[in-house]
């Protein structure tokens, strides 16, 4: 049975949960298990890309878990040097998964000069014919987004960023609620100091670990999470985050790491 994992809404009927499992360089049989696992300890939402090369071993790890389509939510990304060749790449991004169908498709990075723009309405076009259901975009910052949403009177739904504790930036996560987009937080852990005695003490007395603390750190902030890991135990630890809570002042000591 899945768990109870929070989501937000993002479009009419379009709920993307608050903790995902991120594949950013899980490959191979890797890719296979990893996903099979990740869905059997209760994730129902799935980050990947074009760029990773695993969308295969994703969609036969969707299909041979048992669980009806609808029961996750799936994110995929269009690699910025596709541009001019959406239609064509998420075709095959479809093909590779097995579905008809992807939850969120970002563009994962600003493309070249001047292409951002009919990038990202090649996306609404694709929304608006069915294969995707939100879209989105990954690494881009207020002025880019702002652009968009000038230029077509379509918001982004979900922008993809790194995020961490010495990456934190309160000016430009109040940008994107003012602009009612959902901000999605990856490399949390790669980019923190996991031995820093503030994150340790914290840990401690919530009998935690480090990184289940900075997980939570960002779920507090309304940051959409999407760990990776190829191990079962973990992943079950990255999901357990939801299970405790961190006061203001441990938030605000989290904040300043």
């Amino acid at each position: 049975m899945a768990l109870e994992i929070p989501a937000v809404e993002l479009a009419p009927g379009v709920s993307l949960p608050t903790i995902g499992f991120g594949t950013w360089q899980i490959t191979g049989r890797s890719a296979y298990e990893s996903t099979r696992a990740a869905l059997d300890a209760g994730y129902r939402h799935i980050d990947t890309a074009t760029m990773y090369g695993n969308e295969e071993e994703i969609g036969r790890a969707l299909r041979d878990s048992g669980l009806d389509r609808s029961e996750v939510f799936i994110t995929t990304k269009l690699p910025p040097s596709h541009a001019g060749r959406e239609r064509q790449t998420l075709e095959a991004s479809l093909k590779a998964l097995g579905v008809d169908f992807v939850d969120l498709w970002l563009i994962h990075w600003p493309p070249a000069r001047g292409k951002s723009l009919p990038t990202w309405i090649a996306l609404l076009e694709q929304r608006d014919a069915g294969r995707i259901r939100s879209a989105g975009v990954s690494n881009y910052d207020t002025q880019l987004v702002d652009e968009l949403v000038r230029e077509t009177g379509e918001t982004p739904v979900v922008n993809q960023v790194a995020w961490s504790p010495a990456e934190h930036d309160p000016k430009f996560l109040a940008d994107m609620r003012d602009r009612r987009v959902v901000v999605e937080g990856y490399s949390s852990l790669k980019n923190t100091p996991l031995d820093d005695p503030r994150l340790l003490a914290i840990a401690s007395s919530h009998g935690v670990t480090v990184p289940q603390v900075v997980l939570r750190w960002q779920l507090h902030h309304d940051i959409v999470i999407i760990p990776k890991s190829t191990r079962p135990e973990r992943m079950r630890e990255n999901l357990s985050v939801l299970g405790f809570s961190l006061s203001d002042d441990e938030i605000e000591t989290v904040n300043s790491v």
